[in-house]
């Protein structure tokens, strides 16, 4: 192939530009060869035209008015908005615990509802953590035990499972509280454990509905800090739902829901 090639040597082949030498394309203002040219990657989360309606005595109550957005791996995104603007319900049809009137989502290719009720169980312990304002910790189990519970899901707890366990406690900065219960530990470390539960399966997809909702505002930052970083190191997706502009504005995008419609958020 020869190192350039000099524009008048292409000419026009139905929808491709071809030379001598080999098929070109244009990108950035130069002619490059196809099999050289970076093909776009497909998002790994994809939603489309998302309608969530509830049945009513009159008209039904049409809280998702069309919501589409898409994100890579290793990409995050926090969505504002006002109470009962439906948030927490996008977050649900995000998570797979409810259905949309209508709409599509795929993550990794797949639209998850589509799947029989055990596919979409699996599909939902593999693929996605949640983490919820209050963290939902069983006060009967300890440190360790909490974040290992998802396991259960997945056919049982495996040595490997342990060992991540403790490599992310680790890393939430919870190595000295492995025994420890919810009750003896602080807010704040109650929550970097659902952090490290929520990343237990590895999942590619990362919900949080006010993460940092019941935290002062220290423990926020370091939370959000830790959330933010854990993130970044695992190349996961992060959604979150948040009512705290700190929290919104070091997120990578941010997007309003308001009226049942989702917006960039203006500058």
């Amino acid at each position: 192939m020869p190192a350039a090639i000099a524009y008048h040597d292409v000419r026009k082949a139905g929808d491709r530009l071809v030379c001598d030498a080999a098929p070109v394309a244009l990108v950035h203002d130069r002619f490059v060869p196809l099999h050289l040219r970076e093909e776009p990657l497909m998002p790994d989360l994809l939603v489309r035209s998302i309608v969530k309606e509830y049945p009513t005595r009159g008209e039904p109550l049409r809280v998702l008015r069309g919501v589409s957005f898409e994100m890579s791996a290793g990409e995050n995104l926090a969505i504002v908005g006002p109470s009962g603007c439906g948030k927490s319900t996008l977050l649900h049809i995000l998570g797979t615990l409810e259905q949309p009137t209508s709409g599509t989502v795929e993550l990794g290719g797949v639209n998850p509802f589509t799947l029989s009720e055990p596919e979409l169980a699996r599909f939902r312990h593999e693929k996605i953590g949640f983490i919820f304002q209050d963290h939902h910790l069983l006060p009967q189990c300890s440190v360790l035990e909490n974040v290992l519970i998802p396991t259960l899901a997945l056919g049982g707890t495996t040595e490997q499972d342990i060992e991540r366990a403790h490599m992310l406690l680790e890393r939430v900065g919870l190595a000295q509280r492995l025994n420890h219960h919810p009750a003896e530990i602080s807010g704040g470390e109650r929550q970097r454990v659902a952090i490290a539960r929520a990343l237990i399966a590895k999942p590619v997809l990362l919900l949080a509905d006010e993460p940092t909702g019941n935290l002062d505002r220290s423990t926020a930052e370091s939370v959000a800090s830790l959330l933010l970083e854990l993130q970044q190191q695992e190349q996961t997706m992060l959604v979150c739902v948040t009512h705290s502009t700190a929290l919104a504005e070091r997120l990578q995008q941010q997007m309003e829901l308001d009226g049942g419609l989702l917006q960039k958020l203006a500058a």
